[in-house]
């Protein structure tokens, strides 16, 4: 039992908190860290292939002790058929800039939109989305807008008897802003617990830069609260 402690506190440690990577210059950077994110989601279902979600996440980085960003969220979805969805959100963050010369809250704005397919082989349910996203400080006038596309392949399990179905996650980032390609990779296992008035979902997380001379990998523990609106039938 004692070994089983020791092997897990030493698992901890490698995989968890962070380290760093000191320059010629002296400069130290960060290229494993912990973080948690946190969200409520709010979604209302107005008619049987529209829904309106509000969302509000806050997420928190160096070994989970210092604010990274928060930030609302409002989109919606559409089903366009039974094998594909389409998606636009609109994102308000607030960023901590604690790197440089000048650090500080920072406010941007993000939208985004989506295409996604999914299948059922089975008991497996295969999902794959495309996302573009444009993203904007909103302080700067000069700025350089940022823009993403990402492509994510997903897949659930569908447990007999079983109220936390698994699903793996895949998710590459390819920035098309000045040709920069594919720079972070996002791996993420994760669960959900449905109820009557929503759902509780968990997950680990895992993303790693693909650029750069200090790359950085990021492990992130998660837990959302999804709260679901009916629409009373008259």
């Amino acid at each position: 039992m004692k070994q089983i402690i020791n092997c897990t506190l030493i698992l901890f440690v490698v995989v968890f908190l962070p380290s760093y990577a000191s320059a010629q210059s002296g400069t130290y950077y960060t290229i494993r860290d912990f973080e948690t994110w946190s969200s409520i989601n709010l979604k209302y279902k107005p008619t049987k292939n529209l829904k309106v979600n509000l969302s509000q996440q806050l997420r928190l980085k160096d070994n989970s002790t210092t604010l990274n960003a928060y930030f609302t969220q409002l989109g919606l979805d559409y089903k366009l058929a039974d094998f594909v969805n389409i998606a636009v959100a609109s994102r308000l963050i607030t960023e901590n800039d604690d790197q440089g010369k000048i650090q500080g809250k920072e406010n941007h704005f993000r939208w985004q939109t989506d295409l996604e397919f999914n299948h059922d082989i089975s008991r497996f349910l295969f999902k794959f989305r495309i996302r573009y996203q444009n993203k904007d400080e909103l302080q700067k006038t000069s700025d350089e807008i940022k823009k993403t596309t990402r492509f994510k392949l997903s897949s659930t399990y569908n447990i007999k008897d079983w109220k936390w179905d698994p699903t793996f996650s895949a998710e590459a980032f390819n920035g098309i802003t000045n040709n920069d390609g594919f720079y972070k990779m996002r791996y993420t296992l994760s669960t959900n617990y449905k109820f009557n008035t929503g759902s509780l979902g968990l997950f680990i997380r895992t993303e790693n830069e693909l650029q750069g001379e200090y790359p950085k990998r990021t492990n992130i523990l998660g837990i959302k609260y999804n709260f679901t609106i009916k629409k009373k039938n008259k």
